[in-house]
Order: C-alpha cells, then structure tokens, then sequence
C-alpha cells in the first residue's frame, strides 16, 4: 500500500514537473517586448535591411479599427513563420503622451509578441515619402520587402491574405 502512495506521488511530481516546464516555455514564447519610441531617423534603417531575411513592416494605430482588426493575422503569420527568415515589425503610430495609458496596456492586453515601436516624429511630411512614395498616410499600411523585392499594402489582410503573399516570397507551397 505504501509503496502505491509513494508511486503515486512521484507520478504526480513528474506531471507537475512537465507541466511546470511547459507553462515555463510557452510563456516565454509569449513574452510581449518593450516598446521602442523613436523618431523616423532611427526606425529608417528598419525599413532597409539588406540581408536574407524577409520582413513584414506595418504602420496602425489603436484608434484604427481596421488596423486592430488585422492585428492577429499579422501576430498569426509571424507565429507560423517564426522558424524562417521572416521579421514582422509594427510602427504605431498612436500619440507618444498615451504610450504608458493606451499603447503598453493594449499591447500586453493583446499579447502581442512582434517588435513593437512607437513613433514619435511630429513632421510626416517629411518622413511619409521616405517610408513609400505612393504612401499617403492612410493607415493600416503594410510594407513587406526582402532583397530583391519591396512592396506596399493600403489594405487590411487576413490570415490567409497575408500568408499567401509570405509563402511566396519565402518559396513554400
């Protein structure tokens, strides 16, 4: 009889064991990043990278409800892809004074897991242009560029919109 108790309770240390190292994992896969607030002089260079990775740059807002509605395709798509040369970067484009009030608190709420920043450059006369030519501000706005190839969305997608279009500039059926 004690030898069964004491079976039993090593059965039970090992499921808890197991579960605690998995809870452990996916909550590390989930860890939602800080926020980077910059001006356009230092996000530029995210919008160039010249390497063999692919990347997925989107320009949204929480006050923009197409722009939230699309927010887990993006998050979804970078899920999928994650074991590929594949980057997703989101720009907000929300006022910096409610980065603490409204922007933390939606990107947590959401857990939101991509590379978030924030911003922070009052003159889009300058920097819109600089982003696309044809940009004319409107958001969502999606760029997805490699090194042989940059193109932009004035569009919300979903998942399968948007995985598509990554299948076939990563080559996958």
């Amino acid at each position: 009889m004690r030898s069964k108790l004491i079976t039993m309770l090593n059965k039970a240390l090992i499921l808890f064991s197991i579960l605690l190292i998995w809870q452990t994992t996916n909550a590390q896969k989930k860890k939602v990043n800080k926020i980077q607030v910059v001006n356009f002089d230092k996000l530029e260079p995210y919008l160039h990278q010249n390497n063999d990775t692919i990347y997925l740059v989107n320009f949204w807002a929480t006050w923009c409800a197409p722009c939230i509605k699309e927010l887990p395709a993006i998050e979804a798509v970078e899920e999928k892809h994650s074991d590929k040369k594949f980057k997703v970067l989101l720009v907000s484009l929300d006022f910096p004074k409610e980065l603490s009030s409204r922007l933390e608190p939606f990107v947590k709420s959401k857990n939101i897991t991509s590379e978030v920043f924030l911003l922070n450059d009052p003159n889009q006369n300058r920097w819109i242009n600089l982003v696309d030519a044809n940009w004319s501000g409107e958001i969502p706005f999606t760029i997805l560029y490699g090194r042989k190839f940059r193109e932009s969305y004035t569009q919300p997608f979903t998942f399968e919109e948007l995985d598509s279009i990554i299948n076939l500039k990563l080559n996958l059926p």
